[in-house]
């Protein structure tokens, strides 16, 4: 069974940082495709970023694009979103997933940031910014 678990969330002011964690698990799994989401109160999932766990290529949605960085630990199975000059529109529920290896390339997968997309997904941690 996979299990994807996030933490790092929290409550910062405008122009604050915060580092988001996401540990997968799961007897032989590796995701070749990992990502981040996000889910505003009244909102639609939306994706934040993802990465290729083999080759570190990334992607970003235009939003965050300079401000977050998506990275991936491979020895550890742990995802990463480091995210700087916060601001409230970023205030969410972050979630972490993971995408398993199909028969298209993670590059030509990358940009897909459709919740359809990813296969597991995390239970998400709280991210609030406050101005």
């Amino acid at each position: 069974q996979v299990e994807l678990v996030e933490s790092g969330g929290g409550s910062v002011q405008a122009g604050g940082s915060l580092r988001l964690s996401c540990i997968v698990s799961g007897h032989t799994y590796s995701p070749y495709r990992m990502g981040w989401f996000r889910q505003a109160p009244g909102k639609e999932r939306e994706g934040v970023a993802a990465i290729c766990t083999g080759d570190g290529a990334t992607h970003y949605t235009d939003s965050v694009k300079g401000r977050f960085t998506i990275s991936h630990d491979n020895a550890k199975i742990t995802l990463y979103l480091q995210m700087n000059s916060l601001k409230p529109e970023d205030s969410a529920i972050y979630y972490c997933a993971a995408d398993s290896p199909k028969e298209a390339s993670c590059r030509w997968r990358l940009p897909l940031l459709r919740t359809e997309d990813f296969d597991y997904w995390g239970q998400g941690t709280q991210v609030t910014v406050s101005s």
